[in-house]
């Protein structure tokens, strides 16, 4: 299970989890556009630092966001580091940082999705919106992904 690693960040999402695989196989999932698919959305990615990808997702009108995520790839560090911007090139322009840190036989796999506007009603919902997300879907679906890696 997902457990937060800092108390009520406004600025920020932050998690951490360990997965009882090595780092090569938990990048794979973080790096791998079809494995990205499968747990997070459909994307363009290559692991290359200054590639610019989007994903792609349903569309929620209510909050302004058409569905396209626009990305670039900030910093890359094979098996230990992924950072990427993350926007809708209209409010939001966060950064989505992965780390993976060798823990025993497995991975602790830390997400810190940054620059949250405090003061902004809007970017504090998408906060509170995502890092549900973050907590209970993806990182059971990364893990998921790299279940089946070993098989």
């Amino acid at each position: 299970m997902p457990r937060d690693t800092a108390a009520e960040d406004l600025r920020a999402i932050r998690i951490d989890q360990f997965l009882a695989h090595p780092p090569r196989k938990v990048w794979r999932a973080l790096t791998e556009p079809e494995l990205v698919a499968r747990w997070l959305m459909p994307n363009d990615f290559k692991p290359e630092v200054g590639h610019r990808f989007t994903f792609t997702t349903e569309p929620k009108p209510q909050v302004g966001f058409d569905g396209i995520v626009y990305c670039e790839v900030l910093e890359l560090e094979p098996e230990k580091l992924l950072k990427i911007s993350w926007s809708d090139r209209k409010r939001a322009y966060w950064t989505v940082t992965w780390r993976l840190e060798p823990e025993g036989k497995g991975t602790r796999l830390f997400l810190d999705h940054e620059g949250f506007d405090p003061d902004d009603e809007l970017q504090q919902l998408s906060r509170r919106i995502m890092g549900g997300g973050w907590r209970s879907r993806h990182f059971r679906a990364i893990a998921a992904v790299v279940e089946e890696l070993d098989a």
